[in-house]
């Protein structure tokens, strides 16, 4: 993790600590910094207001013509809730009194709209200003769109702030309130150079078992090299094993540089556990470079990160909208790929089993020696293509590239069927961010396809394919093939030349037919 963000947590601690202990001594009840002038709050449901004040003050807050009231508890803590409110892009004033009638605190500029959690690592984290987004942010006039960092007051989208947003969620941003005129709150909770295990909740990691067993091998493992050094290890391993089996919390591992490493529920803790319960309309999500040759358990940390965050929440199943990780590396000329971040990209796509999920395919435009690829406007609108259609009641959206479904063995061929076909499949090519077009007799690109083969290390052999678009289907083979039993699409880091979208211009996601 880099020393931006330590400082940034250290100063945040440092005026938070500051403002309690003035706010406190004067019976003035200080809510928390996420409520500020030109705050977005979530409309449509219970709005949560908290803070801190002298034990046993009562508080007061006004808005939209409510005046609800609760009290500090033995802790100094309040927090009371605001019935739902109605969408409203007119500036309104906040007003948090309390009972010993000192000065009151007005929040100003208040808007209520939809509000959307927008975390991950450096590709949610990176502003416009460090893409090639000029055009756009001199057009960025877009007061009813607003974005916090990590809580630290709302910022209003204009060409002078703009390129300070996170540019992955600008584009998201911008899409819906486009289309939908509905003030967006932008909640800006992101770190590069950071690993899922951050930002998983303990509550979703004690829920996994999976995690909890690959937790035990990782420090088996460990302590198996250095048992000398570390001898507490083994003990706790014996806690581990049993607490897992009794289904109990998991035990505190003891200091040990690889889980340092790994930090579970870090950043959770220290820039996201702050923010809650700030009501919310969803979540997107853009991260998995950190974890991109992990496989499967990625899919379960993804399971810890959705529900956990879901459950600490207590806002019931929010939607979550991921990116899937783009084109990277140099292209791998072996059939079978696997390599690198094919597999991260298999476990997000088995990540949509996640009810009220949606995954939003990039791999048409990454760049090969760029983990930063420039083109967030696509990423960002296909996010967006997601929420419209499932949030905001856009029913003629297709949202999705075509996504696989099933296989089917006929002869020496196999026939592969799809989700989200939308207009039909088409063999397409992409420039920048002018739309996908179809090219007329072209052909598909980057199927493979196997025969059993008992010598091969997988049991596999895999071979270079011939692919037809056959209605909304695709069609497999190749004349070395005559017992085919799987097939690969773009299964490899940097799959390049892959071309299967939909004729509504979305990319099929790479996928292999053993999932």
């Amino acid at each position: 993790m880099n020393n931006r963000y330590f400082k940034l947590c250290g100063m945040a601690a440092l005026v938070v600590a500051a403002s309690s202990a003035v706010c406190l001594a004067q019976d003035n009840p200080l809510v928390s910094k996420l409520f500020s002038d030109h705050m977005v709050l979530q409309r449509e449901m219970p709005v949560p207001v908290w803070g801190t004040a002298k034990p046993g003050t009562k508080v007061t807050v006004k808005f939209a013509q409510q005046e609800k009231t609760g009290e500090a508890d033995k802790d100094g803590k309040w927090l009371l809730r605001l019935d739902a409110l109605k969408v409203s892009a007119e500036p309104a004033e906040m007003i948090i009194t309390s009972a010993t009638g000192n000065t009151p605190l007005k929040i100003a500029d208040v808007l209520v709209g939809d509000v959307w959690l927008c975390s991950g690592q450096s590709n949610m984290e990176w502003g416009m200003k460090q893409f090639k987004t000029e055009e756009d942010v001199a057009k960025a006039d877009f007061p009813k769109i607003r974005q916090t960092r990590f809580g630290n007051g709302w910022v209003v989208c204009s060409p002078q702030t703009a390129g300070d947003f996170s540019a992955t969620s600008f584009y998201f941003g911008r899409r819906i309130f486009q289309e939908t005129g509905v003030p967006i709150g932008l909640l800006y909770d992101a770190v590069g150079a950071t690993t899922i295990e951050r930002w998983i909740p303990m509550e979703g990691f004690n829920a996994s078992m999976e995690l909890k067993e690959d937790e035990i091998k990782r420090v088996a493992e460990f302590h198996k090299n250095l048992a000398a050094k570390f001898p507490e290890l083994a003990a706790w391993l014996e806690t581990a094993k049993t607490s897992m089996a009794a289904d109990k919390t998991f035990p505190h591992i003891p200091i040990m540089p690889t889980f340092e490493n790994v930090g579970y529920s870090q950043l959770f803790a220290e820039l996201t556990r702050p923010l809650i319960p700030f009501a919310l309309k969803g979540m997107i999500w853009y991260q998995g470079e950190a974890n991109g040759i992990e496989g499967d358990i990625y899919m379960h940390k993804m399971i810890a990160l959705i529900t956990g965050l879901r459950n600490v929440w207590a806002q019931g199943d929010f939607p979550v909208y991921f990116v899937q990780l783009p084109q990277f590396r140099e292209s791998n000329n072996n059939p079978e790929g696997g390599d690198l971040w094919a597999t991260g990209r298999m476990a997000q796509f088995k990540s949509l089993k996640i009810p009220k999920t949606g995954m939003a395919v990039t791999i048409d435009f990454g760049e090969a020696g760029n983990t930063h690829p420039e083109n967030k406007f696509d990423t960002g609108n296909r996010l967006a293509l997601w929420a419209l259609a499932k949030d905001y009641g856009r029913k003629d959206l297709t949202y999705s590239g075509p996504l696989y479904k099933g296989m089917k063995v006929e002869g020496n061929k196999i026939r592969i069927s799809f989700d989200y076909v939308g207009k039909g499949l088409m063999v397409g090519t992409k420039t920048g961010k002018d739309p996908a077009r179809e090219v007329t007799g072209g052909r598909l690109k980057t199927f493979a396809i196997a025969a059993k083969d008992g010598s091969a290390p997988t049991g596999l052999k895999w071979f270079w394919a011939e692919a037809v678009i056959d209605g909304d289907t695709v069609v497999v083979s190749c004349p070395e093939v005559q017992q085919p039993v799987a097939v690969h699409y773009a299964y490899s880091s940097n799959p390049e030349g892959c071309n299967l979208y939909n004729k509504d211009g979305l990319p099929a996601s790479p996928f292999r037919t053993e999932m």
